[in-house]
């Protein structure tokens, strides 16, 4: 074999060895970024992450102050500066309303609702949640403007399908939202730029299902119907994850 040969055979190999280390595992999104609701934090994701990083992919959650919707997008906007490639932005419950004013990163490749808000460009959390009431009214404020969910209530209210015990430590941890973050109006809807997947909590005592269903619908939102509790992305992370998953692999 001559030289020249060789040195081309020994090139062709490096440039396939290169193409198969830089070269993407994947076409789909493969980061997801977690945005937890009121009263909770991010811990409660943990069943989700399990499912989605066992899957292949790169899993973030975020830990919003709950002070003021400026606040708690601004903390989502973090996390999704750190990501590297495509994502798709989960929110539960009034993350649902923060993932609709930072969906509009161009990082953000679909938008997943999980027993979530879905406002309109100037409409509030506040506003939608009063459209249509839920089927419990247990939620109280506290003399310097935060809200939470009455302790005793929030077992049945919140997480009816979970263990006694896990619902009971979660309403006595819970973290209070500023009234002034539910009274807030969207700067922008990225729904409307963003394909968006809805999961309606049949058994939601805390966000009306109904509410939820009309939101999708206005948006176009690809609607799945699970049966659980505003909780379900705790009691049913299975099935939530695979939503996310659906639209991690639709990314093109």
């Amino acid at each position: 074999m001559s030289i020249l040969r060789q040195a081309a055979l020994g090139l062709t190999a490096l440039l396939l060895s290169s193409a198969a280390v830089t070269a993407p595992a994947f076409a789909d999104a493969r980061n997801i970024v977690l945005v937890h609701g009121a009263l909770v934090d991010g811990s409660g994701w943990r069943g989700v992450y399990d499912v989605l990083t066992r899957d292949g992919y790169t899993v973030s959650i975020v830990q919003q102050p709950m002070t003021g919707l400026d606040h708690d997008v601004a903390a989502t906007r973090r996390v999704l500066d750190r990501q590297d490639g495509d994502v798709v932005l989960v929110g539960h419950s009034y993350g649902g309303t923060i993932i609709t004013a930072a969906g509009d990163d161009p990082k953000v490749k679909a938008l997943v609702y999980v027993a979530a808000l879905q406002p309109e460009k100037g409409e509030s959390t506040g506003q939608l949640v009063q459209s249509m009431p839920s089927p419990s009214n247990d939620i109280k404020p506290t003399k310097d403007a935060f809200l939470f969910l009455d302790p005793v209530k929030f077992p049945a209210d919140f997480g009816a399908d979970l263990p006694k015990d896990q619902a009971e430590f979660m309403a006595r941890a819970q973290m209070p939202v500023a009234v002034a973050a539910f009274t807030a109006q969207v700067p922008v809807a990225a729904w409307h730029d963003k394909p968006s997947y809805g999961i309606v909590a049949t058994k939601d005592m805390t966000l009306s299902p109904d509410l939820q269903r009309w939101m999708y619908k206005r948006s176009g939102a690809k609607i799945t119907e699970i049966e659980g509790s505003h909780a379900l992305y705790i009691s049913q992370a299975e099935a939530v994850a695979k939503v996310i998953e659906d639209a991690a692999k639709a990314v093109k």
